[in-house]
């Protein structure tokens, strides 16, 4: 079993630390909560432990319909040893139904049904605020070849496709979510993580909202929002 050793990485709800072994880190989650880039702080009790769950969860998930990820097994319940990636600096947005800045930017409605899937890529950079960018800025910053970024829009539909279909029998409906890629071994496999910090769940029958939008829009009950995503996915519909 691969070692923790130094930390080599913290950001806003999670620490990356080295092992042993140059191909592996340990990711530990945390309860801190941050929105509009760091602006608002908080905690959310228990965070980690749920993300860390249910994003291991999902990604096992995805690996049995295909889509490999940096994930090797979870170790407790807030660590997961990793695939130590190199990160591609692009965030990655899908969206199904219209919500937050796409309902302002387009003047659509919040829980407007979108004709297609919409694939939005922000440049990951916290001093610029993750700025959105396109394929064209994509290749005149070098930050992915062409052929990577095929590679990363097929998957991020393939993830699309699979999580709506499974979260459907949930009765959640998935509105839109983030994705982070990183290159292993000379190939793209997602990153990150899944959780109701980056995906915006909501309940099908109440439209009730069942993820961070509750900490960002102080709508209260954020922790009980996060432990009924984990009790639907690990347990079953609540009835």
């Amino acid at each position: 079993m691969a070692q923790m050793r130094e930390m080599m990485y913290e950001g806003k709800a999670k620490q990356v630390f080295a092992t042993d072994d140059p191909t592996l880190a340990i990711i530990h989650y945390k309860d801190d909560a941050t929105a509009f880039n760091g602006l608002k702080k908080g905690t959310i009790v228990g965070k980690g432990v749920i993300n860390n769950v249910v994003s291991n969860h999902l990604m096992t998930l995805l690996k049995e319909h295909g889509v490999e990820s940096h994930l090797v097994e979870q170790l407790s319940e807030r660590d997961t040893l990793v695939r130590r990636v190199q990160i591609v600096p692009i965030e990655v947005i899908v969206r199904n139904i219209a919500a937050g800045s796409l309902s302002k930017r387009i003047g659509y409605p919040e829980g407007t049904k979108l004709k297609s899937t919409v694939l939005e890529y922000c440049y990951k950079n916290d001093d610029l605020g993750d700025p959105m960018i396109n394929e064209t800025h994509i290749a005149a910053m070098g930050l992915a070849t062409k052929e990577e970024m095929d590679d990363i829009a097929s998957m991020a539909l393939k993830v699309n496709e699979v999580l709506t279909d499974y979260l459907k029998d949930l009765n959640i409906e998935l509105i839109d979510f983030k994705l982070e890629f990183g290159r292993f071994d000379g190939r793209i496999v997602l990153a990150d993580e899944i959780s109701p910090d980056t995906c915006r769940f909501w309940d099908s029958k109440t439209g009730e909202k069942l993820d961070k939008d509750r900490f960002r829009r102080d709508l209260g009950d954020v922790e009980e929002a996060y432990q009924e995503i984990l009790h639907r996915l690990m347990g079953g519909e609540k009835k």
